[in-house]
C-alpha cells in the first residue's frame, strides 16, 4: 500500500523505514516541526526535584547534545509516557525509567501512587502545544509540577502546489496521523480539489482526540487500541 506518514522527522523516517520493511511505500509529508529549547530544560532541572517527567521522545532528543549536563541525573526516577519515551530517555543515561502506558492520564496515575516518594516534586519536560491532562493529574493528586517547555512544535507553512505534488494520483491508500494538532495541520493544507481527491481516504489515528480533528466529510477513520506506533501499525 501507498501510505502517507504525517509526522515530523526524524521520526518520520524512522516509520517510513518500517513501512518499507513491511512492503509499504511510505509517503513523506511531515506538517509540524521541532525548535528545540534545551536551556529551559536544563534550568529547570538545577532546581531540587524528586523526579523527571517526559511525554514526548521529542524532549530527548531535544537534550540529546547535552549528555555530560544530564550524566547527573542519571539515578533520578524518570517517568515515561510509554515506550518509545522510555527508549529515548534510556538513551539519554537515565536509569531509573518508569513507562505509563501511553497517556498522561494514566501517567499522572502513576505518579500518583508514588507520591510519597517526590516530596520535591517533578520537573516536566514538556512540549508545546500539550495537553492538560498529565499536569492536571499531578495537581489532583496535590503533586508540584515544574514545568520546563523543552520543545515547541510549529505548522511547517507548506507551498499549497508542492503539497499538491506530493499527494497527486496515484493517492495514498491511507494516511497515519499520530497528534491532534498534526491531524489539524494536515487538513489545513489540503486545496479544495486535494480534499476532494482525498475524501474517501483511510485514516489510522493513535487515539480518539487524534480522531476528534478529522473534519467531517473525510474517512473512514480507525483508531488504534492503544496509544502506540505499534498498535497503530497493526490496523494496516
Amino acid at each position: 500500500m501507498r501510505i502517507l506518514v504525517t509526522r515530523p522527522q526524524p521520526a518520520a523516517a524512522v516509520t517510513a523505514a518500517r513501512l518499507e520493511a513491511m512492503g509499504h511505500t511510505a509517503i513523506l509529508l511531515p506538517v509540524m516541526e521541532a525548535t528545540h529549547q534545551p536551556q529551559v530544560a536544563l534550568e529547570a532541572l538545577s532546581h531540587p526535584h524528586s523526579a523527571i517527567a517526559i511525554t514526548s521522545a521529542e524532549a530527548c532528543r531535544a537534550l540529546a547534545p547535552y549528555l555530560d549536563r544530564i550524566a547527573p541525573h542519571g539515578e533520578t526516577p524518570v517517568y515515561c509516557v510509554g515506550k518509545a519515551t522510555a527508549l529515548a530517555a534510556q538513551r539519554l543515561g537515565f536509569r531509573q525509567v518508569i513507562t505509563g502506558d501511553g497517556t498522561g492520564v494514566s501517567l499522572a496515575g502513576i505518579a500518583a501512587g508514588a507520591s510519597a516518594s517526590l516530596p520535591a516534586g517533578l520537573v516536566y519536560l514538556a512540549g508545546w502545544p500539550r495537553s492538560p491532562a498529565f499536569e492536571e493529574g499531578l495537581k489532583a493528586a496535590g503533586i508540584a509540577c515544574r514545568t520546563a517547555e523543552t520543545y515547541r512544535m510549529s505548522a511547517i507553512a507548506h507551498p499549497p502546489e508542492m503539497v499538491d505534488q506530493v499527494l497527486r494520483p496515484p493517492v495514498p491508500d491511507l494516511a497515519l496521523l499520530y497528534s491532534h494538532e498534526t491531524a489539524r495541520y494536515f487538513f489545513a493544507l489540503l486545496s479544495p480539489q486535494t480534499a476532494a481527491t482525498l475524501s474517501g481516504l483511510r485514516l489510522i489515528c493513535l487515539s480518539q482526540h487524534v480522531a476528534d480533528a478529522v473534519p467531517p466529510g473525510f474517512g473512514p477513520v480507525a483508531v488504534a487500541s492503544q496509544p502506540s506506533e505499534d498498535a497503530l501499525l497493526a490496523l494496516l
